[in-house]
């Protein structure tokens, strides 16, 4: 048995009697006695190695570490399986407080989830929560008129936290049994939307959008990037001179680097863009990166034109179907689907992954074809729109002659 420390600065863990981090070489003594450093007792039960959490006191350390030296001692076995002291609240604690959960994205999201189960199964024993409950759980939160995506994401999130907690010893096999057995309430691909935007709205919303806006729904439709990668896009990832979006794997959803042409109509936004001398985001609204979303704006556009907003609107346009619409059109334009797949950064299936390998000019010559026929039904839709508004107006003079 043995008491570890945790580095706050590094995340190393070594002894406690060490005096300096054998990595960073930061006085483990200074952080010790500021309460930084978190402390773990590390025994074995049944020739398995155990890790438990005790906090940031030592004196607690050394506590825990005798109580789990005379529970060995006497035998009692039963009584050190983290099972049976560890309540859901201080799991999430636990699991929330852990460098790769806070660095997700999805941060907000989880602890949100995590929070809700918490209101149920908070002080509760994670190794006393059984299927039924995890039902029970289900039922209460259908009444409470979440949707069966929601409910399914807060049980897949609070597994994901249980499967983390096993691999670190603070769980048994039994607690993940339970959410291993649970069977989703919403049915693969049942609420998958058909909601495209169509080349006359789009058409329809660049002539009302404001020029921020504007411009981030024409490197969307030219592209296919996700709205985080559009409001997260940084100069440096711009290969001005290839002509190419370059996204490192830290910076798209996928978690894969992903390769993107640039063709004429976003070079055209990017060229008019100016740079900023106080960061270097591509797009910005006064002066400062977009961090709120784009909701309001969108909104705002899409009323104007007269189409609904909004994913729980029957027919509402959500941002994300432009994605949805870039890679059916692509289709229509004749790319193949691979070089589709490649550009919008979704893994190619089977042994196309090994065996298909795209060239820039194999990208570059699939967005030229996609930007050919783009422009093209532009072209048609501006022509039926203006052939459209000279129609009413004439109409209109009709009626007042008379």
């Amino acid at each position: 048995m043995a008491i570890i420390a945790e580095c706050p600065l590094c995340r190393l863990h070594q002894s406690a009697k060490n005096e300096k981090c054998t990595r960073c070489q930061a006085s483990l003594k200074s952080l010790i006695r500021a309460q930084k450093v978190k402390f773990y007792v590390k025994y074995r039960v049944n020739g398995k190695q155990i890790k438990e959490l005790v906090g940031k006191s030592i004196d607690e350390a050394k506590d825990a570490d005798g109580k789990r030296r005379s529970q060995k001692r006497e035998g009692r076995i039963f009584e050190i399986v983290p099972d049976h002291k560890m309540t859901f609240n201080k799991l999430k604690e636990w699991y929330l407080e852990l460098e790769s959960t806070e660095n997700l994205k999805s941060f907000e999201r989880i602890e949100d989830c995590l929070d809700n189960f918490s209101k149920v199964f908070g002080e509760m024993l994670v190794g006393e929560i059984k299927p039924t409950d995890l039902e029970s759980y289900q039922l209460q939160r259908e009444k409470q008129k979440a949707s069966p995506a929601t409910i399914d994401m807060e049980l897949v999130i609070a597994k994901t936290m249980v499967n983390k907690a096993l691999e670190n010893d603070l769980v048994g096999g039994r607690t993940i049994k339970a959410f291993k057995s649970m069977k989703r309430k919403l049915r693969r691909g049942s609420n998958a939307r058909n909601r495209l935007l169509t080349i006359e709205e789009y058409v329809k919303l660049l002539d009302v959008a404001p020029d921020y806006l504007k411009n981030i729904l024409v490197i969307a439709m030219n592209t296919g990037l996700r709205k985080g990668e559009i409001l997260n896009l940084r100069w440096p990832s711009i290969d001005q001179d290839k002509k190419f979006i370059r996204l490192t794997n830290t910076e798209t959803k996928e978690k894969q680097s992903k390769t993107v042409p640039i063709n004429q109509n976003v070079k055209t936004i990017l060229d008019s863009i100016s740079q900023s001398s106080e960061h270097d985001h591509v797009i910005f609204y006064r002066g400062k990166p977009i961090a709120a979303g784009l909701r309001k704006s969108m909104l705002a556009a899409c009323k104007k034109i007269g189409i609904d907003y909004g994913m729980n609107k029957p027919g509402g346009l959500r941002f994300h179907d432009i994605r949805t619409s870039v890679k059916t059109y692509m289709l229509r334009a004749g790319v193949d689907k691979a070089l589709r797949d490649t550009i919008l950064g979704h893994s190619l299936q089977g042994m196309d992954m090994y065996y298909i390998k795209p060239t820039d000019q194999d990208l570059q010559d699939a967005m030229t074809c996609y930007t050919k026929w783009l422009d093209d039904q532009m072209k048609t839709a501006k022509a039926k729109l203006k052939k459209g508004t000279h129609r009413g107006t004439q109409k209109k003079r009709s009626l007042n002659l008379k």
